[in-house]
């Protein structure tokens, strides 16, 4: 690598530091998603974020744009929801000197750097593809003209997983846009003290913003010029093959219990955030491990298990997991 790009590594490495200190100021725990989330962030991805309500979702993604300087818009999905509701709509203005109307377009809440998608099942097939156009292209189209969004732009989706009436699924092919399923579980007991005692007192923080979205930009750039090595790149598509049971490397498990398999995108984005992995730990080059610490929340929503894996209680985690042992 060139010198310029190790100290651009290595000054993601301290950044990465203070954005983690700062976000500690008012996120207790929960470690491992926030660096979930800051990789699939850095790694210009979208993410879906599974949790019972009350465990600070919308305050993670909040305080993580403050933090990066960043406009964040929160959309709350509703069965009623419309897809102008997210994109924007025209308007009719009439010019009072002239009386000459035309129309004028006023942009939705899409059209900021974060969106946070709260209970993005809750709301129309209709709707949902509004949001996951402007996802997967970057723009927004109404009434024939061509609107760009601001980069970077990041989706972060959520769901409740215990309670599903009257919602609507995102189906497999809309999954497979979210670079990253995260789970977020309860916190530890102690954490969970924590936090009673700063929510329900005059504890108060004032959050120093850490980076811009010009520098964050930057830092998109320096993960993409990370170099892998080739046997790194041919063990994660034979590990991606091995997910799908009709591919000649699939194990018995598989075969089993494994209706459709991960697609390309799972080794892309592998890839992509074992760089981000390594990166954030001051490495220049990622290696199996960063594969693996990467691997359950880019493939539990790509791995579609069948009926037998549904009567006898088997999760994507699970296989994935024993894929994983194998992985070196």
């Amino acid at each position: 690598m060139k010198k310029t790009d190790v100290k651009e590594i290595e000054e993601l490495r301290k950044t990465y530091g203070a954005i983690c200190e700062e976000i500690a100021k008012l996120i207790i725990g929960q470690k491992a998603v926030i660096d979930q989330v800051l990789i699939c962030l850095l790694c210009s991805g979208h993410s879906l974020i599974i949790g019972v309500p009350g465990l600070a979702k919308t305050m993670l993604v909040n305080t993580i744009a403050d933090i990066l300087d960043l406009s964040f818009n929160r959309i709350q999905f509703t069965p009623d929801l419309m897809p102008s509701d997210i994109t924007g709509t025209q308007v009719i203005e009439e010019d009072l000197t002239t009386g000459r109307r035309s129309f004028r377009f006023i942009k939705g809440p899409v059209f900021a750097n974060v969106i946070l998608a709260d209970e993005i099942n809750r709301a129309p097939p209709k709707t949902q593809s509004a949001l996951l156009q402007a996802m997967q292209e970057y723009k927004v189209t109404y009434g024939g003209e061509t609107y760009r969004l601001s980069l970077p732009f990041f989706v972060l989706a959520t769901q409740n997983p215990i309670e599903q009436e009257g919602t609507y699924p995102l189906p497999e092919a809309q999954l497979d846009r979210f670079m990253f399923t995260i789970f977020i579980d309860y916190p530890a007991a102690g954490e969970e003290v924590d936090i009673v005692k700063t929510t329900t007192s005059a504890y108060d923080v004032e959050l120093r913003k850490i980076l811009d979205a010009e520098k964050f930009l930057l830092f998109q750039k320096i993960i993409r010029k990370i170099p892998v090595a080739d046997d790194v790149i041919n063990k994660v598509v034979r590990f991606v093959s091995s997910t799908r049971p009709n591919g000649p490397g699939a194990p018995e498990n598989i075969k089993k219990y494994v209706a459709w398999g991960a697609g390309p995108r799972a080794s892309q984005y592998l890839i992509l955030g074992a760089k981000a992995k390594a990166a954030l730990a001051g490495r220049y080059s990622p290696g199996i491990e960063d594969v693996k610490a990467i691997a359950h929340p880019v493939l539990r929503h790509r791995i579609i298990t069948n009926f037998t894996a549904e009567a006898e209680g088997i999760k994507p985690d699970d296989l994935i997991e024993d894929l994983i042992k194998v992985l070196d």
